[in-house]
């Protein structure tokens, strides 16, 4: 395809000095007497369109009123700025004016609704699902009492204490969970929750199965168990006697 070429400045009130501005006359085929249009930086690089020619210049100037084939202003499109002198050009705002330099973006949905646990930061936050919903809970972690694996506390001597022994009939549910870490959820649910400790109401098969549906993730991880008045009395017998082993040791030191 043949073609005439002819190359000259940008005009003033376009694009900064430096710039080229070549305009390419096609002399045959179905396109014959189109022009197309390229614009060459001052480094040398060729400009093909005006998307192309944003990208490049970034925020350092407005093209949103910038006429691509002509290499000028056209002063009738320039919006009404408040913007005071000297103030840097909001280039984002500037492409809403002008379709060109938009890039091409997916407007399609998500075909499926997705659940959304919303957590706030500061309580004066509202948001249009509490209305419908009520407040939510941040969301909890299943077994995050295995991160504590391989740590044990230590006295003020920094000689390892003795790990406790669980009773008979306190048994362990959920996958791969050793003594260590059923301690550590019971203490955890003792300090944080307000509802009493019974344990998880599912079996240990199903839970196995599915931990993350069938536990109870406000509950320690061990089977449910039943206190008796016996076993209350057994331990207050317990306290009783670690007490007043604690006030003849507090009474040595006294003296």
């Amino acid at each position: 395809m043949e073609s005439q070429r002819s190359t000259s400045k940008v005009a003033e009130g376009g694009l900064p000095s430096g710039w080229k501005r070549e305009e390419v006359v096609r002399k045959s085929g179905l396109s014959a007497g189109k022009t197309d249009v390229y614009y060459f930086s001052p480094d040398g690089k060729k400009i093909r369109s005006k998307p192309q020619l944003a990208r490049y210049i970034g925020e350092a100037l407005d093209l949103s009123a910038f006429d691509f084939r002509t290499g000028r202003l056209i002063y009738s499109a320039v919006r009404k700025s408040k913007r005071m002198k000297g103030s840097t050009f909001d280039f984002a705002r500037g492409i809403r004016h002008d379709a060109s330099l938009i890039l091409p973006i997916r407007q399609t949905a998500s075909i499926f609704k997705q659940p959304v646990t919303v957590i706030r930061n500061r309580p004066e936050s509202q948001t249009k699902s509490d209305l419908k919903h009520g407040p939510q809970d941040p969301p909890k972690q299943l077994f995050w009492e295995k991160r504590l694996q391989g740590l044990q506390a230590r006295d003020s001597a920094d000689d390892p204490i003795q790990a406790m022994d669980l009773p008979r009939n306190m048994q362990p549910v959920g996958p791969e969970m050793t003594n260590e870490n059923v301690l550590q959820s019971i203490s955890a649910a003792l300090h944080l929750s307000n509802i009493p400790i019974t344990g998880q109401n599912g079996s240990k098969t199903s839970i196995q199965k599915n931990p993350g549906v069938n536990i109870d993730a406000n509950q320690p991880h061990i089977q449910q168990m039943l206190i008796h008045e016996e076993d209350i009395r057994r331990q207050e017998s317990k306290v009783t006697e670690a007490r007043l082993k604690l006030q003849d040791a507090l009474n040595t030191l006294a003296t």
